[in-house]
């Protein structure tokens, strides 16, 4: 056979074993069954690494400069390999679903969500373009009018889409923020001046990149203090504002946290848009600040609006009614917000990465428009065109499915059992640390499902170190002995969870700093449990008292 019949017939080979690594485009049996069975068998092999432990397998110290030379591999593989291997890097990984898992913010997933995901990731739908998308992108104007109307937003006039978490939630809000304020030719020309944006001093860390990418620059990001509650302080925010409008300054926005990652403190959103408002009109301003709801997390809250506390139909404790319905003074109010941010891979229990950027003038996004001909070989028919208007040119359509497929299974129901039992075991593990006076809850008036708290040596008396801690300046030595007694706790429970012997906790380095009338302190450090699985119950809620003492007792006596 001459050679180059020979190299074709190779070829012709190798590209019908290529094929087999991929899902057929038409239905055929066995090679349907091979991919089921494929799946199939990663799981199987991903089971056999779950234990006592709230992780798959072991966790292992990582050295990442050893794998820094890893090249790229010269020939073909084969999907039995390759699905070895990945079973491999599940090794480690928190399963968060486990019932002594309460590390942080992150939930189970679903099993339709996950079954949204994994039709995302074989079908490849780019929801930029409904054309390139099907149905997926039904899913998405779906998704954002259950969420508007769950809010308060009137679906008909409110608007949405789904983007890359919740930072990209607040990009968008201070970027039609940006666009409101100059009359939408800040995309055209760019910003010619500075800009100031507001937030609370606990509000995500994502403020600072919003600030930095957007061109804003982090100076002109103004953080307000907060109250012992971590809810933004409101004097402090008038004052500011009323500094800026009077000196001309320019606020695009203010955002406006509705559940934070560490403590779960909520601003006041109700009183932020009504001064927003009474200054505007004060200061006679054309274009107020854009007020953006980052309630990614406390969103989910919406869901108990209409729900009858006084027949308590689920039959929560008193404790938690309580608290779910504290919580509700100020989650029933997001529909005030010119634009809100919710993350489904938070409290909607969704795989990561299921954001939505609500809008409650679906008109404003058009500020954020480019013209078609800018690209011509798209849109040339359909009838959905988002790709107009986000800042991505690719978003796959498993954020958007995920989110609505859980919405369609739980409905408000499902979603009031689930936030429901979190927040009842959450209260229940405060009430078995409030019977040790040695330990301190430290968002207390914060119904969420975090706990934070802090543990103290027998020689102090937890309540008014606490108070010692976040306001007097003689006292700042004993906040960093404190810090670090809490971290060796943190570290002894650490070891028993990653043994299965424990529940595992996370830890905050600084649940707030002290402040020293106007002066910052020292973070003050925290352990912390976030529940968010429906499979932890009141034995790991008891597990976590019992252990703290455990492991107090346990670095007391190494002393």
């Amino acid at each position: 056979m001459p050679r180059g019949n020979q190299e074709r017939e190779n070829y012709l080979d190798l590209l019908e074993r290529l094929k087999t690594y991929f899902p057929v485009p038409v239905s055929n049996p066995i090679m349907d069954g091979y991919f089921i069975h494929t799946i199939s068998h990663f799981l199987d092999r991903v089971d056999d690494l779950k234990s006592a432990a709230p992780i798959l397998g072991h966790s292992r110290e990582e050295h990442y400069h050893a794998i820094l030379e890893e090249a790229f591999p010269e020939d073909m593989s084969n999907v039995e390999e390759v699905t070895e291997l990945l079973v491999n890097y599940c090794q480690g990984m928190p399963i968060w679903g486990h019932p002594n898992a309460q590390v942080n913010v992150v939930p189970p997933t679903t099993i339709p969500s996950i079954t949204a995901f994994i039709a995302a990731a074989i079908y490849n739908p780019n929801i930029i373009w409904d054309a390139y998308s099907g149905h997926f992108t039904e899913a998405e104007i779906k998704a954002v009018a259950m969420l508007s109307d769950l809010i308060g937003y009137d679906s008909r006039r409110s608007g949405g889409l789904f983007t890359f978490g919740g930072t990209g939630t607040i990009l968008y809000g201070v970027k039609l923020a940006l666009e409101k304020l100059f009359d939408g030719k800040v995309m055209e020309e760019g910003l010619r001046e500075d800009v100031k944006i507001v937030a609370s001093d606990t509000s995500h860390y994502s403020r600072l990149n919003v600030a930095g990418w957007l061109g804003l620059g982090m100076k002109n990001l103004v953080t307000i203090p907060t109250t012992r509650d971590n809810e933004m302080n409101l004097i402090d925010l008038e004052d500011y504002l009323r500094q800026a409008f009077s000196q001309g300054e320019k606020v695009a926005a203010i955002i406006a946290t509705l559940g934070t990652t560490d403590a779960f403190g909520i601003d006041d959103l109700n009183a932020i848009v009504r001064l927003r408002d009474h200054l505007a009109e004060e200061y006679n301003l054309s274009r107020p600040p854009h007020v953006h709801a980052d309630a990614v997390i406390g969103w989910a809250w919406a869901v108990f609006r209409d729900y009858d506390f006084e027949a308590n139909s689920l039959g929560f404790r008193a404790r938690t009614l309580r608290s779910l319905q504290d919580s509700l003074k100020r989650l029933s109010n997001l529909a005030l917000a010119d634009s809100t941010g919710v993350d489904f891979h938070k409290t909607g229990y969704a795989p990561y990465i299921s954001s939505a950027f609500l809008v409650r003038d679906r008109k404003d996004l058009t500020l954020l428009s480019r013209e078609p001909e800018q690209m011509p070989y798209l849109y040339h028919f359909g009838y959905y065109h988002p790709g107009i208007y986000t800042l991505e040119c690719s978003r796959a359509g498993t954020g958007a499915l995920a989110a609505y497929a859980n919405m369609r299974l739980l409905g408000k129901q499902g979603y009031r059992i689930l936030i429901g039992h979190v927040v009842e075991m959450a209260e229940m593990l405060r009430e078995r640390l409030e019977n040790y006076p040695f330990i301190q809850v430290l968002n207390d008036f914060n119904y969420g499902p975090v706990t934070l708290f802090r543990v103290y040596p027998d020689d102090v008396n937890a309540a008014q170190a606490l108070q010692r801690e976040l306001s007097d300046p003689a006292y700042r030595d004993q906040v960093e002995k404190h810090n670090d007694y809490n971290f060796r706790i943190f570290q002894t429970i650490h070891e028993r969870a990653m043994r299965g012997e424990g529940v595992w906790l996370s830890r905050t380095d600084a649940y707030r700093h002290a402040d020293y009338d106007g002066v910052p302190g020292p973070p003050i450090a925290a352990l912390k449990s976030f529940i968010l699985s429906p499979w932890t119950d009141l034995a790991a809620v008891d597990t976590v008292a019992r252990q703290v003492l455990e492991a107090r007792e346990q670095v007391d006596g190494l002393k």
